[in-house]
């Protein structure tokens, strides 16, 4: 597989270095991608950067994660104005350990192939550097007009002349520099890889190294991913879609792919799966012919949900979705696990009854007038449950006077309560 054909009809270049390509075709190269580790958890926002890394392997290249727990601690002026709160090494230490399980499913760590992945860490090499001996060393090599003359700070200069950029910030191209001098002294790396908005920062790296060793080395980098309708690809109303399932559930992370516009859809299914061009050329064409079915946001999520998640959970993501929008069975709803059942019926409305008195039991009529204000009026109640518009978990109500106990718990604290074709309501037994 050539690597960077592949990134091409995938839409993954934006710019490379003269001699990039070249260099590939030579020798089995290594190459590096860049990580915050100020969270314990990646989002859908990294998995660009670790789907190049991922390709580059199955060309037979061997791919490097950085986690930046130094560079980290200071933040990039390429990005937010906020500079960033200084982590402990124990949070540092827990974060990249949860960062390198989530990779694992991406890359081969693990087999003794001469291409297997790595995980550094630059807060490894960079914690006993002195200051003086940093300034010493490397700072001589690249001059303040280099630095001033990037976009990134160019940028922030322009925008933000109130909050100015600290010198911590201001520094963080030369510390990433050396990150690539001392991979490419250490681990004979000579490539590395990101978003667009990191060339700056990636070229200090290549001039650094040209400087320092007099050593050849590479840039590449991919486009700022963005939403058809030009909003910030991978944010919701509730912020990241991580993928830890603390965070984002996966039926929230399923529903996030499935519910992509389908300009997004043709773009994303290049760049966040491996499905190869053939297939996805075939996946385009039969999805032009019926964009209602949705064929290629359905393909999309289940590939991205098994990729980070298990087939496991993409089953239970689709059956998820089946209850909320399809024709799904009481005994599909009773096998969602609480979390599931929850993110399925947020932004449903919901009331709180006595679980005490529900174990009693209670008639229907009763449970969804009096305890929980589902209908106006019993009158109301009554027509609905003689035309069958009513259902508690799924399940016709036949007769308005049925008592209802503890026994028709979801988890042992839901019910399901559905009114008419469309409106659901959750009551929690407390």
């Amino acid at each position: 597989m050539n690597f960077i054909e592949e990134l091409q009809w995938r839409g993954m270049i934006h710019t490379m270095m003269p001699g990039t390509e070249e260099q590939l075709k030579k020798e089995m190269t290594t190459a590096y991608v860049g990580i915050d580790p100020t969270a314990d958890s990646l989002h859908i926002g990294h998995l660009v950067g670790v789907m190049m890394l991922k390709h580059f392997q199955r060309a037979g290249h061997k791919p490097i994660a950085l986690v930046g727990g130094a560079t980290g601690m200071i933040g990039d002026p390429s990005g937010k104005s906020a500079e960033r709160n200084l982590l402990d090494e124990a949070a540092l230490r827990h974060n990249q350990n949860c960062l390198k399980a989530q990779l694992e499913k991406f890359l081969d760590f693990t087999s003794d192939a001469p291409n297997a992945a790595e995980l550094v860490n630059n807060y490894d090499w960079m914690k006993d550097y002195s200051f003086l001996d940093f300034i010493r060393d490397i700072g001589k090599h690249i001059t303040v007009n280099y630095m001033m003359a990037k976009e990134s700070v160019k940028k922030r200069l322009a925008n933000d002349s109130n909050v100015g950029l600290s010198f911590t910030e201001f520094s963080y191209q030369l510390l990433q520099g050396y990150d690539f001098l001392h991979l490419n002294q250490a681990k004979n790396c000579k490539l590395q890889m990101g978003g667009s908005d990191q060339w700056g920062n990636i070229t200090t790296g290549t001039e650094l190294i040209r400087r320092k060793t007099g050593g050849e080395a590479f840039a590449l980098v991919c486009p700022l991913i963005t939403k058809a309708d030009g909003g910030k690809f991978g944010k919701t109303e509730s912020g990241n879609v991580w993928l830890d399932r603390r965070y984002t559930s996966p039926y929230k992370f399923f529903q996030f792919w499935l519910n992509v516009s389908d300009a997004d859809a043709e773009k994303y299914i290049k760049i966040f799966t491996a499905i190869d061009k053939e297939e996805i050329d075939a996946l385009i064409a039969e999805h032009a012919q019926a964009p209602h079915l949705r064929l290629l946001q359905k393909r999309l999520a289940q590939e991205v949900t098994v990729m980070v998640h298990s087939e496991e959970d993409y089953h239970a993501a689709v059956d998820a979705s089946n209850i909320l929008f399809g024709n799904s069975t009481s005994d599909a709803l009773k096998k969602l696990d609480e979390e599931t059942l929850l993110a399925v019926f947020d932004g449903v409305p919901q009331f709180k009854i006595s679980k005490e008195e529900l174990e009693k039991g209670v008639k229907a009529i009763d449970l969804l007038t009096d305890a929980a204000a589902v209908f106006p009026s019993k009158g109301e109640m009554r027509k609905l449950v003689q035309s069958g518009g009513v259902s508690i978990n799924k399940e016709k109500l036949e007769n308005q006077d049925e008592v209802l106990d503890g026994s028709k718990l979801l988890n042992s604290k839901y019910l399901l309560v559905q009114k008419g074709k469309k409106n659901y309501y959750l009551l929690t037994a407390e």
